[in-house]
């Protein structure tokens, strides 16, 4: 990047942090993630540097999408007999617990740093990264400088870019380049991506294609019914077909909700993508006319035909899914770029959604042309689920094709891993296998 672009950068960055630290502490609030370990987003740490892992791969996500993606890597990475450390950084409180609860024991995981130069050099001493790994899109200039001065690599996994993203890189072509010339390889999930990435300024040279990580079922677990939620489901009417709503934005619960009331003995399960939104979702479909029982307080249902159920918790939606007759993808009708559909596919669950669902480009278009996803607009929602769930057959083939289609990214994890090692032996001079 240029000096005087990357100077401007450093100036601007800590008055943005200053102004926008009250609204962050808030949301922090919220979702119960506001502790002493939030200091670790500007360098401070408790114990000595002595006693942290030195020469790590240091591994930086965002959110829980990405932590699960990080967490994935790091333990297929550690199955290998790697006789690498790891360093897992979440940016947001849930993707941070998360990481907490389910890391392997040995994987140090932090608040990721803000991008300012005096905190970064505290990261790099305390442990002396051997490789950064930037997952999905997350491009920071000054971790990226910090990087090349030291001489530490950074590699792109699962890298994804949305067109406006693309468009806006670009626009800044000539600033955007050179700080993306630094990344040393970009693993992209399919041919189309890669195209992207040349065009905004990475050297063809240092693309790979792998598949995705996100979609990569190798040794992936499916989701397990639990007796608990079985519970629960048959205290609304036993033998009820299940709708899931999973991952549901602002406004789209009601409208599903509504929408699955119209389907005979259907009933509605809603899990939001953030469970701080609770109260607000709760009185929303109470005024749509709807009981609603939290996951959280869990009491039967009064008049379990007029009533939902509500999962107000985190870190469950894959074992819902595995009680789901049918999964309706949330943020892909009201909201804009969808969800994950994988974790239903895992489950052999067939899967609905609407026109938006961007964020999961190639997939979506991948599932949708071998008709293994039924993709409606919002007037349609209703019919379509009375449509699938009258036949057995279509859910079976709703099923078989998107399996099918997803199981050609079976083997990405192993292939980034193999990607990423090469690069630390090439950096450090070790002798490639």
């Amino acid at each position: 990047m240029n000096p005087w672009v990357r100077l401007l950068y450093n100036v601007l960055l800590p008055v943005f942090c200053l102004l926008a630290a009250p609204a962050w502490i808030l949301k922090m609030a919220r979702r119960g993630g506001l502790d002493c370990g939030l200091l670790q987003r500007i360098g401070i740490y408790r114990g000595p540097s002595e006693s942290e892992p030195q020469g790590v791969v240091y591994v930086h996500a965002v959110s829980v999408g990405e932590v699960r993606m990080a967490l994935r890597l790091v333990e297929r990475w550690n199955q290998r007999d790697s006789p690498r450390q790891f360093v897992i950084a979440a940016t947001t409180s849930t993707g941070f617990q998360l990481a907490k609860r389910e890391a392997s024991e040995g994987v140090r995981v932090i608040y990721s740093p803000l991008d300012l130069p005096p905190v970064l050099r505290i990261v790099f001493n305390r442990f002396k990264p051997a490789l950064i790994v930037l997952i999905d899109s997350e491009i920071w200039p000054n971790l990226l400088h910090l990087s090349k001065q030291r001489g530490v690599p950074v590699a792109l996994a699962n890298a994804r870019l949305s067109q406006r993203s693309a468009r806006r890189y670009e626009r800044l072509k000539c600033l955007t380049a050179p700080m993306l010339g630094q990344i040393r390889i970009v693993c992209v999930q399919a041919a189309e991506h890669a195209q992207d990435w040349t065009r905004i300024g990475v050297c063809r040279d240092r693309l790979v294609i792998t598949g995705s990580l996100k979609f990569d079922l190798d040794g992936v677990q499916a989701p397990m019914k639990r007796a608990e939620f079985r519970g629960m489901l048959e205290s609304f009417g036993s033998a009820r077909p299940v709708v899931l709503a999973a991952s549901t934005h602002h406004e789209e619960e009601r409208f599903l909700a509504e929408a699955i009331r119209e389907v005979p003995g259907a009933l509605a399960v809603l899990l939001p993508r953030h469970m701080e939104r609770r109260r607000e979702v709760q009185s929303d479909l109470e005024t749509a006319g709807f009981e609603v029982i939290l996951r959280s307080n869990f009491t039967p249902p009064e008049q379990p035909d007029a009533a939902v159920l509500l999962v107000d918790s985190t870190g469950e939606l894959g074992d819902w899914t595995a009680h789901a007759d049918i999964v309706v993808i949330g943020k892909s009708f009201l909201g804009r770029g969808g969800q994950n559909p994988v974790e239903a596919v895992s489950a052999g669950v067939p899967v609905v959604c609407g026109p938006h669902m961007s964020n999961f480009e190639p997939l979506f278009s991948e599932l949708r042309n071998a008709s293994a996803i039924e993709c409606v607009s919002q007037v349609e929602v209703a019919e379509k689920l009375r449509a699938i769930l009258a036949s057995e057959q279509r859910r079976r083939s709703l099923v078989a094709n998107a399996r099918a289609t997803v199981d050609q990214h079976r083997g990405a994890t192993d292939r980034i891993i193999m990607q990423l090692e090469e690069l630390i032996k090439k950096s450090s001079g070790e002798n490639p296998d």
